[in-house]
């Protein structure tokens, strides 16, 4: 159960407590060859050009994206997947900062901030798609539209210039507590700065069925800009996956744990896949697919029902296997259970070494905070739990448990573990430090819960009854 996949290192370099006023946590996403953050290494008598390279030149697509040739931030984007797009340009692309909050990581989108560039990719932080991208700093990267730039050294962001790009749109609103004005575009919106006004629009709630600030001085420059989908940026949502994002992968809409009264006994996953229509690629959508595994299925009949996984682990040894009651458990095992890891599902199914059976089923939440945090997706599981009344026999349905609940919540419902917990510090063989903290393993009803210190579940590990796999090498 103990097993690090060094896949993408990502947001272990350095950790750095955020203020009160950040409200969770923050590091930075240093690249391997630069892990101390440019800024310690500033000279005074260099400008900042040459210190961290040309501006970025990106392209704004209201309602879709920004980026450019190389590269893009779509709306909709899998976390991973813009987290590998600034791995992979980290020489451009430096200083990068994970915000979230540490107690309710549920509450607050989870953001990654490009402080030397100054934008925010915001990510809803239950389906941990891209939902906002906010330009704050305007002064620190070029912007185009349909190829023209409206924003970059020789072309100030006025609010004349905006006009002449974007065209018409609706009336703008003026925010007084912010003293920011909006003007708003389909999935696209400018905020201007008021303070330095000798006089603040005026304000007539009443007029035009509440629109103000018909008119606004000339000059006024932009302070930020906000791209998202829909009309209104307080009510919009992250959309779903662009087909662009597959990439040729299979993702999981939801997984649902299949059991009887007794425990789990298989995964109901829904697929979704970016299919295309017979020889048309111009046809390609989305395809929904469901798909179900059960303890004992084959080597083979996983291949055939979720296709190859992304990575093979080949487990060294086991190291809850100290807590079993079994007299061998001191007997070395000449072979090695293995996993399947399927990182864009967000689960991993353990293969007994000798019948090539599945054993073991571990689904991961991705919560930020958790030393796994980035190498796999979110699975999105549900798993209904039962309650015995009335005697041994009686089962009584106790509700569902989601990604998204509490461990004191699970209790209320199945009742507290008989025994103390396992605890779980996770790190690599390279380096031992886990900024996260150790985690705690609880064992119910042929589960193991592992709980993070903010009392959410990092992963959920289902295990088969010993009858069906014994009998299952006979079928």
């Amino acid at each position: 159960m103990n097993v690090v996949f060094v896949v993408i290192v990502v947001c272990r370099l350095a950790y750095v407590e955020a203020g009160a006023e950040a409200q969770g946590c923050q590091y930075y996403l240093n690249s391997i060859i630069n892990p101390v953050p440019a800024q310690s290494h500033r000279t005074p008598n260099l400008p900042p050009l040459f210190l961290y390279g040309p501006m970025l030149d990106l392209e704004v697509v209201p309602e879709r994206s920004l980026g450019n040739e190389q590269w893009e931030f779509a709306l909709g984007m899998p976390l991973a997947q813009a987290i590998a797009i600034l791995q992979k340009h980290c020489r451009i692309i430096r200083n990068v900062q994970v915000l979230y909050s540490e107690q309710t990581p549920l509450c607050h989108d989870l953001i990654l901030n490009l402080t030397q560039d100054g934008i925010k990719l915001l990510f809803d932080a239950c389906n941990q798609r891209l939902k906002v991208i906010e330009v704050y700093d305007l002064s620190k990267v070029k912007l185009k539209y349909c190829g023209v730039h409206f924003n970059s050294q020789a072309i100030a962001p006025t609010i004349e210039q905006i006009d002449q790009s974007f065209g018409a749109t609706h009336p703008g609103v003026y925010n007084a507590a912010e003293q920011l004005f909006h003007l708003n575009f389909r999935g696209l919106s400018f905020s201007f700065q008021l303070d330095s006004w000798n006089e603040a629009p005026k304000y007539e709630p009443n007029f035009a069925h509440g629109l103000a600030s018909l008119q606004i001085p000339h000059g006024a420059t932009v302070k930020r800009m906000y791209i998202y989908t829909g009309n209104s940026l307080q009510d919009t949502k992250a959309p779903a996956m662009p087909l662009a994002c597959f990439l040729g992968n299979v993702f999981a809409e939801c997984v649902e744990v299949l059991r009887d009264g007794t425990g789990p006994l298989g995964l109901r996953l829904r697929l979704l896949t970016a299919g295309c229509g017979p020889g048309v690629m111009a046809d390609a959508k989305v395809r929904v697919l469901e798909r179900c595994i059960y303890f004992g299925d084959s080597c083979q009949d996983v291949l055939s029902t979720l296709g190859s996984p992304h990575k093979v682990f080949y487990k060294s040894e086991d190291k809850m296997k100290i807590h079993s009651p079994s007299p061998h458990k001191q007997v070395p095992s000449k072979c090695n259970d293995y996993f399947f890891n399927y990182f864009t599902l967000g689960v991993d199914i353990l293969f007994d070494a000798t019948t090539h059976l599945v054993k073991k089923f571990v689904l991961h939440t991705n919560f930020p905070g958790h030393y796994n945090f980035n190498i796999y997706h979110r699975c999105d599981f549900k798993i209904p739990l039962t309650n015995k009344k009335g005697g041994a026999d009686s089962q009584t349905e106790a509700g569902t448990l989601t990604t998204y609940s509490k461990w004191d919540l699970i209790q209320e419902h199945i009742g507290h573990p008989m025994e103390k917990p396992v605890v779980l510090h996770r790190s690599s063989s390279a380096n031992n430090s886990n900024p996260f903290g150790s985690t705690f393993c609880f064992g119910l009803q042929r589960m193991i819960f592992e709980v993070m210190q903010n009392n959410h579940i990092a992963s959920v590990t289902l295990y088969g009854s010993h009858s069906r796999a014994a009998e299952a090498p006979a079928q």
